[in-house]
């Protein structure tokens, strides 16, 4: 992999090349994060030469985020094509709990709903762009959280028109990250998807780390029989957690399903 890295990006430039012309749109619209996987993914967009448009939504961020500032200079001071609009959604936000204050506090999963909200209205807003100047939007999701655990929110961040970089695993995703020469600081950051109040990282969610999970990933796809017999410790407990997640969210991993009517009831042979 890192022998062919220079490769891979230049094969994902030009995968994106094709692909807008194809749909014969004027551009692409990609949301910001200060995240490693943002990052690398707004550098190949920017890399095509078609107009760009980064976007940084806070919603009620207690401190400016300084790496996704600095990212975006960094794009900037390389790429023309790469414009930058920054949204604050804290208003927009804050109306929505307003408005759906219907004393349910006390709910067990009332603090998740509000962090997809979140999700969702970044989601709103992006397409509010792409629609005007007829432009795509663009996922940020790698393997293991689009394919794997299902680690994003449905129509929220996994609501996009397009995924670049959903066949790489997030270690893969650093050395393209290093080939691109992203700055340090998200390089070394820790994932985080930034929706939470307490600020907790994408570990504390999962309960295990991505290169973790992209082990258990990769032996999940053996199918190996009696592998429980085989593994101990560490390695059972994260192989666990990965069949968990994958089972509770593969809803969004799967296409919707479709209610497909059979032949017989269209012509109206039933027999009853």
């Amino acid at each position: 992999m890192i022998n062919n890295a220079k490769k891979i990006v230049h094969h994902i430039v030009q995968w994106l090349k094709t692909y807008i012309k194809k749909t014969q749109s004027n551009g692409f619209v990609i949301g910001i994060s200060g995240g490693i996987d943002s990052a690398v993914t707004s550098m190949l967009v920017a890399m095509t030469k078609s107009p760009t448009l980064t976007l940084e939504m806070p919603i009620l961020e207690k401190s400016p985020n300084m790496l996704s500032e600095q990212h975006v200079n960094f794009l900037k001071s390389r790429f023309l094509n790469v414009h930058h609009i920054k949204k604050d959604l804290s208003s927009l936000f804050t109306s929505f709990i307003h408005t759906m204050d219907d004393n349910i506090t006390e709910k067990k999963n009332k603090p998740l709903a509000l962090a997809n909200a979140k999700s969702r209205i970044r989601m709103l807003t992006l397409y509010y762009y792409a629609n005007i100047e007829n432009y795509l939007v663009v996922g940020t999701g790698n393997k293991v959280e689009d394919f794997g655990v299902g680690f994003f929110t449905k129509y929220g961040d996994g609501g996009v028109d397009l995924h670049p970089i959903a066949d790489l695993t997030k270690s893969e995703i650093r050395l393209l990250a290093k080939e691109l020469n992203i700055i340090d600081g998200i390089q070394q950051a820790e994932p985080t998807d930034g929706l939470w109040e307490d600020q907790r990282s994408d570990e504390d969610q999962l309960e295990a780390t991505y290169e973790e999970l992209e082990w258990a990933m990769k032996f999940a796809e053996k199918k190996e029989k009696n592998f429980h017999d085989r593994l101990k410790g560490r390695g059972y407990d994260v192989l666990k957690i990965y069949q968990y997640l994958h089972k509770k969210n593969k809803h969004k991993i799967m296409p919707i399903p479709i209610c497909e009517i059979p032949n017989i009831l269209r012509n109206g042979k039933i027999i009853c």
